[in-house]
């Protein structure tokens, strides 16, 4: 099937440099329909959500975000790591894009990003995704992922490793999957890991889940203790109009596990369906 892939691109935007990766374009159906930017996982560059962009991109106008700190946005001693940052970062990207209606699909770290960027409530934002947030913070259970698991393997990339020793960190992966993770591991500045993973318990996502204004999806694994039954019931309780899918035999990693379920989750959510078979 024909690449959606149309260029990759840095802007100017909340005082840093963001790069993101473009797929599908304003031709055709996707000019009538918002634009998606994709935030990814505190250790995913934009490129290893290539394949999900790939999809989108066949009915959408989308933009995969490094997120500071990740793949070739900016990164160094210096620099803010906060969710505030990251949050006021998508919300400028936007703007810097010029997208008159928009949707943020964020997972794990990204749907952090995403409810917290909308309480920002900015100029075109149509409707947020989240998929497979951390619900862990202040007084909440610790998230599930071991910061180690994070450290460790980072610290194996930025020596050098290959798809086999990458394979000890995710042994359910794909060999072009693990190459990729190797390949751009070492990209991730640790400092802003360390920043992101404290954020997951110090920062307090139910407060800004509860704040959303607009559309909203949920979309949580099977498999992962990442989202319980009780925490989907308690954001829905704050947000009546929360939708929520659970996407069978997945853990957190979705669209790694699942893919045909992750594409069939979001349903006519977006205003068209996704598939891995759906035409250009």
């Amino acid at each position: 099937m024909t690449s959606t892939f149309q260029y990759g691109a840095n802007v100017h935007a909340n005082g840093i440099r963001q790069h993101f990766l473009r797929y599908g374009g304003t031709h055709g159906e996707r000019a009538s329909r918002p634009a998606v930017i994709v935030i990814p996982g505190i250790t995913s560059p934009a490129v290893t959500w290539g394949f999900v962009g790939e999809v989108f991109g066949r009915e959408f106008d989308t933009y995969v975000l490094d997120v500071r700190g990740r793949g070739l946005s900016s990164a160094s001693c210096e620099l803010d790591y906060s969710l505030d940052a990251q949050a006021d970062d998508v919300v400028a990207l936007a703007a810097a894009l010029d997208l008159a209606r928009f949707v943020l699909v964020g997972h794990s770290m990204g749907a952090r990003i995403a409810a917290r960027a909308a309480t920002r409530e900015p100029r075109g934002l149509v409707s947020v995704v989240l998929v497979d947030p951390p619900v862990s913070g202040p007084g909440r259970r610790a998230y599930p992922g071991k910061l180690p698991w994070y450290v460790d393997s980072m610290a194996q990339a930025r020596a050098g490793i290959d798809a086999r020793g990458m394979r000890a960190f995710c042994p359910t992966w794909t060999d072009e999957q693990l190459a990729l993770r190797a390949e751009w591991l070492h990209t991730c500045d640790e400092r802003a890991i360390l920043a992101s993973y404290d954020g997951f318990h110090n920062d307090d996502f139910h407060a800004d889940a509860a704040q959303l204004h607009v559309p909203s999806l949920l979309m949580t694994a099977q498999n992962g203790d990442v989202v319980r039954d009780e925490d989907v019931a308690e954001l829905q309780r704050a947000t009546p109009a929360m939708q929520h899918v659970r996407v069978p035999n997945a853990g957190h990693m979705i669209p790694w596990d699942n893919p045909d379920g992750f594409y069939a989750a979001f349903g006519d959510f977006l205003g068209a369906p996704l598939g891995r078979t759906t035409s250009a």
